[in-house]
């Protein structure tokens, strides 16, 4: 799975350089195995972003993407959607991406984060509850999520985070939030510390992130179908 997250990365036009940051021998011996660059960070991170933040610091770069190795299915087009706001907007510090949510099951789901924005398109609040709570007088809740989602009020995050080094070095130097620890979710700790991170709305869900074994299944699935098709496809231009 970590070879298609590289893949997709690398696809993407904005993208310069890709490199898998883990302190996992395994991990860094396949991704040198298809001809990937790794680098090992300390066993002791904390979170994606410490982990990220260390890779970072011996980097020469301005920005930094932030691609989860849970993403195996995420359009290379989104990834340059989610960089654009740091090059169109010197005050955006951080960028990522939702979608809207299409299964009202999903508004309840703890692993399907939500997020709410401003007027600007900047991130109000991350949350695995449901948000919003749409106020219908005389509807169950049920109806009330139907109607959030219908109006597509209700939004899902895409994890894919976007900053400017100095901004992740920061972050990562920055004291944990409460509301962080109590949601498990790290972009939290850059709101509770008022760095502005722009969410860039897409029109529809850009790809699968594995987060149960459900979401493994379907993946793999996906994935096998997208390698058939891309065979067929090579087969047929070659008679």
């Amino acid at each position: 799975m970590i070879e298609w997250v590289w893949q997709r990365a690398s696809a993407a036009r904005r993208v310069d350089a890709v490199l898998v940051a883990t302190d996992d021998v395994r991990i860094a011996e396949a991704v040198a195995g298809f001809g990937g660059r790794a680098v090992m960070t300390p066993a002791e991170c904390a979170s994606g972003t410490d982990r990220l933040a260390v890779a970072a610091s011996g980097l020469d770069a301005e920005i930094v993407v932030n691609l989860q190795g849970d993403e195996p299915l995420l359009d290379p087009a989104a990834i340059d959607r989610a960089i654009a706001p740091l090059l169109d907007d010197p005050g955006v510090e951080m960028a990522t991406l939702s979608a809207p949510l299409s299964r009202v099951e999903d508004l309840a789901a703890p692993q399907v984060v939500k997020v709410v924005t401003d007027a600007r398109g900047d991130a109000l609040y991350f949350s695995r509850s449901p948000i919003p709570h749409l106020r219908l007088d005389g509807a169950s809740a049920e109806e009330a999520a139907r109607e959030a989602v219908r109006r597509g009020l209700a939004r899902k995050h895409v994890g894919l985070y976007v900053y400017r080094r100095a901004t992740l070095l920061r972050l990562a130097s920055l004291p944990r939030a409460p509301l962080e620890d109590a949601e498990g979710l790290e972009q939290l700790r850059a709101l509770h510390h008022g760095i502005r991170l722009r969410v860039v709305a897409l029109d529809a869900d850009p790809g699968l992130g594995v987060d149960t074994p459900a979401d493994l299944e379907r993946a793999r699935e996906l994935l096998s179908r997208e390698l058939a098709s891309a065979s067929a496809s090579a087969t047929k231009g070659n008679q």
